[in-house]
């Protein structure tokens, strides 16, 4: 494999669901998985077509009681093409004899190209070889390219495209207790002499859903209807050693597409008018070009390839493309079904990357949480609290949408959940919203949109806030952090915990940005926000006495992860590991063995630690210093050292904190949490979920990672503030980032130095901040400086134009 391909040789039934994902291509609008097209779903197998935000509802009975799951949808398998000597069976690699086998990922065209050859006894070999494309430039075409080879003696080969309806949502076995029948009315037509259609809906949401599929070789082509699939046939004659091809271009539309009147009639239109395969290759290889430039990463070694897989991902999911729709950002991709397609706070995670390089993609998934802010205002009401509650768990419009119940395959019990006491959530919104505009310079979103869900996420703080007189401060209650693992009190009839640290500085640091967007906010502006809101003369002075008063407990010289965490059980965790061997899922194993993980310091994932995920060094000191307390190195590196010794990393969340948090308190330690963050997909650490759809939380923290972790950058007060910190497995590397009206601003970590490029443009000059100096370059300047650590007094180089 090179830099640019992944490639996967042989076939291992095994490993068919995970290959799937990973080699999914997308464009931003849609994705569909790397299931072979002869494939139907089954045990080793699972076609899936997705498209962003398209989302339907089903009732099932559950544990004896009805319960409703909002689902991503899986659409109508537009790949099945499948082939057989004549009068012979379908070939596919679990029926047929497999010569050889493999899969390339192109990931620098957006193309998967797959190689097969099939034993055929005395009619000798069937070599196929497919190019396949989710279109980049067009966002609602797609094609596959196969190209046929006998060696031996000439055969009669029959061939069959279909556009199947059939599907349901079955990719994940512990949903499989739920209803995932959401197509209906399936009908199908023939459009052409090479165009056939199919249209439906989804049961509840009634989304329209219409594909078209032309078919062109050098045979006719016949067409037929049989219940819920339309099938387009050929016989072709192959010589041996000649290769004879077959194209199929399929359109995707749905009724939620801007600018169409009738989604089928525009899926038959754009397939009529879409060009061959050669044709549609050229403008589908420029937008992959320009996405690449955009998102410019030059990391070396094997790292280097693992993190430019992960960005493939990544803007395969979220593409400029998404910045015409209302989505937001699906745990697991476009890639598969895992957690329903629903939208977490993993945004957290991803939009901080988008932000220096596709600032519109940002926006418009801010804006996603904007057009839900109002449901967000009805969750507070239905709680008795005032301001925005936004939901664990965010589907199609914004309401509550995490499970009332979960099962535990371990135990096969179904259990309460309440991970929608994950209330922490609207500090990630607020954060991602400051974020964009500081990295943006969008002044426009932050006075209009940006600062109304600031206001109403601090206004649902400063409700949910009580005031304890024992200890003279207030406290927040009842709430589940980030780790997960903890949702009670040992013992205790009701769900939540108090004082969960990660919820209440983050609750402190949304009432200081929303006072000091309050202070910024050009008068006409600020005067319409206040009675839009309904904003009282004395809330703002009761956030700036919250944002100080907020209660962070200790226990001992270490930070608690929440009021008594201190107090609970010690775990065996060498024990447990040599029971279980991994123990990841700590929590189904104690559940499995009728004990609870609330009893015991352990963690899934970092909780007070995320806090070093968020804020750098100095801003975190600020933080707690605001609130009263007094964070040096020495106290944050014994916190560190004291959750990383009881955390199973239940999450692929996990590594990738871990690692940035430990670049700068623990170096030694930090590159294995980063390979391990690195690994996470492509081993398939967490043991099949990976098949389930990709982490793209995790994959896009490790391309920030290198972005920003290891060079400590941070875009605040209008610079850009660096304190590098390279790992000695990862000393060197580069990337260009988009900073307000810089396009392209460069920065290469190299042998102890720094190097910064400003392209050459119109605009203004770009202010740098470093730990021992300030710098200020004019564009076409570059830069170069040793790493603060190893300066020892030393200057600035700086060099006119271009690098």
């Amino acid at each position: 494999m090179t830099g640019w391909t992944w490639k996967y040789e042989g076939y291992d039934p095994g490993q068919e669901r995970l290959r799937e994902s990973l080699c999914t291509l997308g464009n931003g609008y849609f994705a569909t998985r790397g299931a072979l097209p002869e494939c139907v779903a089954d045990d080793v197998h699972y076609p899936g077509t997705y498209v962003a935000g398209c989302y339907n509802r089903l009732a099932s009975e559950v544990a004896g009681r009805r319960v409703e799951n909002e689902d991503m949808v899986n659409l109508p398998n537009w790949l099945p093409l499948r082939f057989r000597l004549a009068g012979k069976q379908w070939l596919t690699p679990d029926t047929g004899t497999v010569l050889g086998h493999e899969q390339t990922l192109h990931l620098s065209s957006g193309v998967l190209e797959r190689r097969t050859r099939y034993g055929c006894g005395e009619r000798g070999t069937l070599s196929v070889r497919q190019w396949r494309l989710v279109h980049m430039a067009d966002a609602h075409l797609a094609a596959l390219r196969t190209e046929f080879t006998v060696e031996g003696p000439a055969v009669e080969l029959e061939v069959e495209a279909a556009l199947d309806g059939r599907v349901t949502n079955a990719g994940v076995a512990r949903y499989q207790d739920l209803d995932g029948r959401h197509l209906v009315h399936v009908h199908t037509g023939t459009a052409a002499a090479d165009t056939v259609w199919l249209r439906c809906r989804t049961r509840t949401s009634d989304i329209r859903i219409c594909l078209a599929a032309r078919l062109t070789a050098d045979a006719p082509v016949t067409t037929r209807h049989p219940a819920g699939r339309a099938v387009q046939s050929v016989r072709l004659h192959l010589p041996p050693g000649r290769t004879v091809t077959v194209d199929k271009t399929v359109a995707l539309h749905t009724s939620r597409d801007p600018a169409i009147s009738d989604p089928l009639d525009a899926a038959i239109g754009r397939v009529g008018a879409a060009p061959g395969f050669d044709e549609l290759l050229h403008p589908h290889l420029t937008a992959w070009n320009q996405l690449w430039r955009r998102a410019d990463l030059d990391v070396p070694g094997e790292a280097g390839r693992v993190l430019r897989l992960h960005l493939f991902h990544v803007l395969q999911t979220l593409s400029p493309h998404t910045a015409e729709l209302d989505v937001g950002v699906p745990a697991r991709g476009l890639h598969g079904e895992a957690y329903r397609g629903h939208v977490f706070w993993d945004e957290l995670f991803v939009l901080p990357y988008l932000n220096l390089h596709f600032p519109e993609v940002s926006c418009a998934l801010l804006c996603y949480r904007h057009r839900r802010l109002d449901r967000a205002r009805a969750a507070a009401r239905v709680i008795g609290k005032r301001g925005a509650l936004y939901p664990w768990q965010s589907g199609s419009d914004g309401r509550e949408e995490s499970q009332e119940v979960h099962l535990n395959p371990r135990s096969g019990r179904w259990l309460p959940d309440h991970s929608r006491l994950q209330r922490h959530v609207g500090s990630a919104v607020a954060y991602n919203v400051w974020q964009y505009c500081e990295a943006s310079g969008d002044a426009e979103f932050l006075y209009t949109k940006g600062a109304e869900m600031l206001l109403e996420i601090a206004r649902f703080w400063a409700d949910s806030a009580t005031y304890d007189e024992s200890l003279g401060r207030h406290r927040i209650r009842g709430v589940v952090g980030p780790d997960e693992y903890h949702d009670a009190y040992p013992g205790a009839l009701a769900p939540g915990l108090d004082d969960n640290t990660y919820t209440n500085v983050t609750a402190a640091w949304v009432l200081d940005r929303a006072l000091q967007v309050l202070r910024e906010l050009p008068e006409p502006r600020r005067r319409e926000l206040v009675e839009r809101t309904g904003l009282d003369d004395g809330e703002p002075d009761q956030w700036e006495e919250l944002s100080r008063t907020l209660y962070v407990p200790f226990h001992g010289d270490v930070i608690s992860q929440f009021h008594g965490y201190g107090d609970l059980a010690e775990l065996d965790w060498g024990g447990y590991r040599k029971r279980y061997g991994g123990i990841r899922r700590l929590d189904r194993i104690l559940e499995a063995e009728g004990d609870s993980v609330n009893r015991y310091q352990a963690s899934k994932q970092a909780d007070v630690l995320m806090l070093g995920y968020l804020f750098g060094p100095a801003e975190l000191q600020e933080l707690f210093a605001r609130l009263g307390h007094r964070l040096d190195e020495d106290i944050w590196r014994r916190t560190v050292d004291y959750y990383l010794a009881r955390t199973s990393h239940g999450s692929t969340l996990s590594g990738l904190v871990h690692g940035w948090v430990l670049a700068r308190s623990r170096r030694a330690d930090a590159w294995s949490c980063c390979q391990e963050a690195l690994l996470e997909d492509i081993a398939d650490v967490q043991g099949g979920t990976t098949g389930e759809g990709i982490h793209l939380g995790a994959m896009a923290g490790t391309l920030d990672l290198v972005q920003r972790g290891l060079t400590g950058l941070e875009s605040r007060d209008g610079a850009l503030w660096l304190d590098p910190v390279p790992l000695p497995e990862l000393s060197s590397f580069s990337f260009s980032v988009r900073y307000r009206s810089h396009w392209g601003v460069r920065m290469r970590v190299e042998r102890g130095r720094l190097e910064i490029a400003v392209p050459s443009s119109d605009r203004t000059s770009l202010d740098i901040r470093l730990p021992d100096r300030e710098l200020r370059l004019e564009p076409g300047e570059t830069c170069w400086l040793p790493h603060p650590s190893k300066a020892h007094g030393a200057q600035a180089g700086r060099s006119p134009g271009e690098p």
